[in-house]
């Protein structure tokens, strides 16, 4: 049975990704940085809940030594800013903390144990908003930080062996906390690539960017 780690999958999106790998026979850990609410989704698939907080490098190597060896890896928590990133600091890091510093120190501790075992799965769930292609158009640092991330997707695939595959996904405007009330998408369709590509088989592409199971350009 192999084993995933999604962050931020108490509710939204993430949820909806654990549920799917779940379908699927996967065992899920659902990190959460509320780890009450985490329990509360866990139990209601029958996955583990872990206390996980993106944002601070502590929580995140507490974390990788309790989940062990896995084969999947979902970076999903994400935090959406809308100010001024040049007059506002302290969101620019949160936001750069959470959305790549957070997801590299993850693969950082978790992806080794993937390349030992010759297989590996990472899922880093990206916006069009953080694509060059089209103008980096994220509000605030959100953009910037989205954009960090598909770079780090990119670099990461190039030193790692085919058999350890990362890829970046947009899941579109999602009815999450949020995407908002009247986003055109629901969680299970924003959730549906990132749980293909979790599952890709060997022959399946790394270093890319995808949308509705398809690679866009970054």
């Amino acid at each position: 049975m192999k084993r995933a780690l999604v962050t931020g999958a108490n509710r939204g999106i993430g949820f909806a990704i654990a549920i799917g790998l779940a379908v699927q026979g996967v065992e899920v850990m659902l990190g959460a940085r509320d780890l009450a609410a985490g329990k509360v989704a866990a139990r209601q698939i029958g996955a583990s809940a872990l206390e996980l907080d993106v944002a601070d490098p502590n929580s995140i190597e507490d974390a990788a030594k309790a989940v062990g060896q896995i084969d999947i890896l979902v970076n999903n928590a994400g935090v959406l800013a809308y100010g001024n990133f040049l007059q506002d600091a302290e969101e620019f890091r949160r936001s750069m903390d959470v959305m790549v510093h957070g997801p590299y120190l993850l693969m950082h501790h978790l992806v080794p144990h993937m390349m030992q075992r010759n297989y590996g799965r990472v899922v880093n769930v990206s916006s069009g908003w953080g694509a060059f292609s089209d103008g980096v158009s994220g509000p605030g640092a959100y953009g910037a930080a989205k954009a960090a991330l598909n770079a780090l997707t990119v670099a990461t695939a190039r030193t790692l062996p085919p058999d350890v595959k990362v890829n970046a996904m947009c899941p579109g405007w999602v009815r999450t906390r949020m995407g908002g009330a009247s986003a055109s998408r629901s969680p299970e369709q924003g959730a549906d690539t990132a749980i293909w590509l979790a599952m890709l088989p060997d022959n399946g592409p790394t270093g890319g960017f995808f949308r509705d199971r398809k690679k866009i350009p970054w």
